[in-house]
C-alpha cells in the first residue's frame, strides 16, 4: 500500500519499509491480496489512512484524521470533498484477502472490506478497519508498510499495485507463482475481455508496470511465464534491490534482536520497530558507540531524543544569528501562526503537527518543533510556509 503532496520531497524517514519475514522459509508468506480495482489516488489515500492509524490499530476501533490535512497530504484538491468521498467509498468497497500459515503451522483464510466503515462530519474524516485486518495490518511479518517517498513517484496505479505486491517478497526475491486469473485481479482488470489475452495484458500492463517498477522504485522486478503447451497460466517475479534508489530495508531475524546494542536500546524506552530501524540504518557499531557516548552526558533528560539527536546530526552546523529588527518580524510571524493554530480544533491541531513534522527531514528541526511548537525559532521558514500552504 501507500501517499502525499507537498512541497517538500520527502515523507518522514522514520515509518517503518521493510518487508519483514518469518523465521522459516516455509512461513515466508506474506500474502495479504488487496483487489487492483484501486485507483492511484484510492491507493495513496489508503496508505495516509494506515500510517495515520499504524501505531493503535489494535487498541482503537476507530481513528481520526483531519479531512483537509487528508487532502493535502495525497494531493486532492483540499475543498474536494465530492472526490475524498468517491475514493473512501471506494476503499470500504474493496475487499483485502489472506491466505496463510499462522505460527502454529495450520492455514487460515480470510477475506474484509478494506474500510469496515469511513465518515465525514465537522471537517474530520473518522474511519475503521475491521478487527481480523487491523491484526494483520500491524504484524510486521505479515504486512509490509510501502515507503511513502517511493509511492508518491509512480504515476500508473498498476505499477503500484505491482510494486505493492513484489515488495512484500523482497526478502525472498520472488513473488513465487502467481495464476494469471489472480495477477489479473491483482491488477484490477479481471473483469476486462481485453486481458484474458496473454498478449494484451503484457502489452499494456505488465511491459508498462515493470518499467515503471524499475524506474521508480527500491526494487527491481523481472517476470517470468510459465506455459501449459503454447499457453501461458502462472506468473512469477523476480524481485532485487535497485541499487540507484535503495532505501532503509530492515532484518526481523533473529540476529539483530540478539545483538546486545538491541537490548541496551530496548531498555532506553525504544520500540521493537524503532530499535531494528536504528541498527538497520546506522549498523550495530555505530549505534553502540552513540550510547557510548549518550550515557556519558550529565544531566540528559530524554536520552531516547539525545540518541536520535546523536546519530542523525553532526552538531557543527552553525546558523547566522538574525538582526534585532529580524527577529521582531519573524516573532510576529510566529504569533500569527501561533494564533491561527489555537483557532483549529484539537483533532485539525493534530493533524497539523503531525502532517509538518513529516515534511522535517534533520532531526535537529523535529526535535526543536517538539520542544518549541510552531514557535520554533529554527523551523521558522518551513512553518511560515507551511501556514501559506494551508491558505492562511
Amino acid at each position: 500500500m501507500a501517499i502525499r503532496a507537498s512541497k517538500t520531497d520527502d515523507i518522514p524517514r522514520d515509518q517503518l519499509t521493510g518487508a519483514l519475514r518469518r523465521g522459516a522459509v516455509k512461513k515466508h508468506v506474506a500474502a495479504i491480496h488487496v483487489s487492483g480495482k484501486l485507483t492511484l489516488l484510492q491507493r495513496k489515500l489508503s496508505n495516509v489512512l494506515l500510517l495515520n492509524a499504524y501505531d493503535t490499530l489494535t487498541d482503537q476501533q476507530t481513528h481520526l484524521i483531519d479531512a483537509r490535512t487528508l487532502c493535502m497530504m495525497i494531493g486532492y484538491n483540499s475543498n474536494d470533498m465530492d472526490t475524498l468521498k468517491q475514493s473512501l467509498r471506494g476503499l470500504a468497497e474493496t475487499v483485502a484477502e489472506w491466505d496463510m500459515l499462522d505460527d502454529k503451522g495450520q492455514q487460515e483464510w480470510g477475506v474484509s472490506s478494506l474500510l469496515s466503515y469511513a465518515k465525514l462530519k465537522g471537517g474530520v474524516c473518522e474511519y475503521a478497519y475491521s478487527p481480523a485486518l487491523a491484526e494483520k495490518l500491524n504484524d510486521p511479518k505479515v504486512f509490509a508498510l510501502i515507503n511513502l517517498n517511493i509511492q508518491r513517484r509512480f504515476t500508473s496505479g498498476h505499477a503500484l499495485a505491482l510494486y505493492e505486491n513484489c515488495y512484500r517478497f523482497v526478502r525472498t526475491k520472488s513473488t513465487g507463482w502467481w495464476s494469471l486469473d489472480l495477477f489479473r485481479r491483482l491488477m484490477g482488470v479481471d473483469d476486462s475481455p481485453y486481458y484474458q489475452s496473454y498478449k494484451h495484458l503484457n502489452a499494456k500492463i505488465i511491459k508498462p508496470s515493470v518499467a515503471e517498477v524499475n524506474k521508480t522504485s527500491n526494487i527491481v522486478v523481472t517476470p517470468e511465464v510459465r506455459k501449459r503447451g503454447r499457453e501461458v497460466v502462472d506468473i512469477r517475479f523476480h524481485i532485487g534491490e535497485n541499487p540507484q534508489l535503495a532505501i532503509l530495508d530492515m532484518d526481523d531475524g533473529a540476529g539483530v534482536r540478539n545483538a546486545p546494542v538491541y537490548g541496551r536500546l530496548r531498555e532506553m524506552g525504544l520500540s521493537d520497530r524503532l530499535a531494528r530501524q536504528w541498527i538497520a540504518e546506522h549498523g550495530e557499531d555505530q549505534v553502540a558507540a552513540k550510547l557510548a557516548y549518550v550515557t556519558g552526558q550529565a544531566g540528559v533528560e530524554n536520552p531516547v531524543r539525545y540518541l536520535k539527536a546523536a546519530l542523525r546530526d553532526d552538531y557543527q552546523a552553525q546558523v547566522k544569528a538574525p538582526t534585532r529588527p529580524e527577529v521582531a518580524a519573524r516573532a510576529a510571524k510566529l504569533a500569527k501562526v501561533r494564533d491561527l493554530a489555537a483557532a483549529r480544533t484539537p483533532t485539525q491541531r493534530d493533524a497539523d503537527k503531525r502532517l509538518f513534522l513529516s515534511q522535517l527531514t534533520e532531526t535537529r528541526q523535529r526535535d526543536d518543533f517538539d520542544r518549541h511548537g510552531w514557535m520554533s525559532a529554527i523551523n521558522f521558514a518551513a512553518i511560515v510556509d507551511f501556514w501559506e500552504e494551508m491558505g492562511a
